[in-house]
């Protein structure tokens, strides 16, 4: 099958996830071809059936704006003619299925006639709960999953938010975030370990997020502070934004300072999390969660807030702890008793990693999208079968 996958380049859950789902389908035999403005983050090196495509988007003096959507459009259309598409599988409703919606207008007055391929919206979290409840953009969200051929979630919460915000009427297939579970597993770094725990016995706490007010990285310090107030330990910051600074001004303003190390953004963070002890998320809102999947595929426990898609990855007693909001002395205290457990620490661990194991790896998740694939396009075509 010939797959066009439009995601965004940076840092993040849906870019991740859309750029692994586009290596695992070339491993499967599908020619896949990805869009952005440029190589998507965890793009890695080549691999057959797997191309790149850049969008461009000039600046011209007559628009206020960069026009990303027509670009985009733009560069489907072209894509689609050159490689017969049999699916765009977009990545957010706006803008990326909304310039598959274009795109599939300007091909279907094309002459000579060109293959119209189905379009596939993957709702992240973003897309729905801040720019879908946004005003100025609701009806142009909603118009965008009604016109998609197929559209999925990653959670069952996500899911039903999109229900709720957007009054949407068509099915909404939950199909959930996935990792490559051969390389996504615990590896032994002592030397990078020692390069971040200062003596034997100190703990090494850590948080990956892009810093944006949802994650609330100054509550995840406040955690840190009350767990190390207990326990020898250091926390690791990983990722870059907006509230990074204001996260270790706090560290700063407590007294631990010295036991916060921001690491800025890290392409390959399975090292990290190899070294880690306990993984800190305080978020808002979680859609899915896939920085404590990645965490708990490492064997490190989760200790988390009780929001959105993070109680459908994280076994609250077993595989990690989820706790309210703004309980973060409950986080807390479920932090220390990790760290001062080791039978309740490898417990969890193993919990954690057997979860990813059973219900997110990518011999799981990526033919779930395969089939959905195939039942798009035999519906497009009267009496016909699936694709290969």
């Amino acid at each position: 099958m010939n797959v066009g996958i439009v995601c965004y380049a940076s840092v993040g859950g849906s870019g991740i996830v859309a750029t692994e789902l586009a290596k695992a389908l070339a491993m499967r035999g599908h020619d896949v071809h990805l869009l952005s403005t440029e190589p998507p983050f965890r793009y890695a090196d080549y691999q057959p059936g797997l191309s790149f495509h850049r969008v461009h988007t000039p600046a011209y003096p007559l628009f206020r704006e960069p026009q990303y959507v027509l670009s985009l459009a733009n560069k489907i259309v072209q894509v689609t003619r050159s490689f017969s598409l049999d699916i765009i599988h977009a990545h957010y409703a706006v803008p990326h299925a909304t310039a598959a919606y274009l795109a599939r207008q300007i091909l279907s007055t094309s002459a000579p006639p060109a293959r119209i391929p189905q379009v596939v919206t993957t709702l992240h979290g973003t897309d729905i709960t801040l720019v879908g409840s946004d005003r100025s953009y609701s009806e142009t969200v909603a118009f965008s999953i009604e016109r998609s051929d197929g559209v999925t979630a990653v959670s069952e919460s996500l899911r039903a938010d999109t229900y709720r915000a957007l009054q949407v009427e068509r099915d909404i297939r939950v199909i959930p975030n996935f990792l490559d579970c051969r390389v996504h597993r615990r590896m032994s770094h002592p030397t990078l370990r020692q390069r971040y725990a200062r003596t034997p016995a100190e703990k090494l706490v850590i948080h990956v997020s892009n810093f944006r007010p949802v994650k609330r990285v100054e509550a995840v310090v406040q955690v840190f502070a009350r767990i190390a107030a207990s326990v020898p330990a250091r926390l690791l910051l990983i990722g870059d934004g907006p509230d990074l600074g204001k996260a270790l001004e706090t560290a700063r303003s407590m007294g631990i300072g010295d036991d916060v190390e921001s690491l800025g953004e890290q392409d390959q963070i399975l090292p990290l999390l190899s070294i880690a002890d306990l993984f800190l998320l305080t978020s808002q809102q979680e859609s899915f969660g896939l920085a404590a999947l990645e965490a708990m595929a490492a064997g490190v426990p989760v200790v988390a807030s009780d929001v959105g898609g993070l109680r459908e990855v994280v076994d609250h007693g077993r595989s990690g702890y989820l706790h309210a909001l703004n309980d973060l002395d409950g986080m807390a205290a479920s932090g220390v008793s990790l760290l001062r457990d080791p039978a309740l620490h490898a417990r969890t661990a193993a919990e954690a990693s057997r979860a990813v194991q059973e219900r997110f790896c990518a011999e799981l998740v990526v033919p779930r999208y395969e089939a959905f694939y195939g039942e798009l396009v035999a519906a497009a075509k009267p009496g016909g079968a699936p694709v290969e």
